[in-house]
């Protein structure tokens, strides 16, 4: 069973940039896809963005795209979510998780590993 242990939340202005990662501990990482989700008050989880399991190919939610970028270095087993142009709107908890395929999937049900997450606070 992986462990996914995400860090880098915290309160930023709007406009300001931020940068999760999310260290993986356990099986080979570099064999699956991962993701990143978040959940604001009162609505449901959402997808954010996945990347497959080389790093080549890379997915994007509407809401982020241009403005956040997903990564990874498999030799340190950490994927990372570089957040750029940050709004109010983003202000979630987000989770990264580990996906069942090498593939970079946007269901919730094709990741099977999740960390617990970490806060991220836009201000305007």
């Amino acid at each position: 069973q992986v462990e996914l242990v995400e860090s880098g939340g915290g309160l930023v202005q709007a406009g300001g940039p931020l940068r999760l990662s999310c260290a993986a501990s356990g099986r080979t990482f570099s064999t699956y896809s991962m993701g990143w989700f978040r959940r604001a008050p009162g609505k449901e989880r959402e997808f954010v963005a996945s990347i497959s399991s080389t790093g080549f190919l890379a997915n994007y939610a509407d809401s982020v795209k241009g403005r956040f970028t997903i990564s990874r270095d498999n030799a340190k087993k950490t994927v990372y979510l570089q957040m750029n142009s940050l709004k109010p709107e983003d202000t979630a908890v987000y989770y990264c998780a580990e996906g069942y395929t090498d593939w970079p999937r946007t269901k919730p049900t094709d990741f099977g590993s999740w960390g617990q997450g970490t806060q991220v606070t836009v201000s305007s």
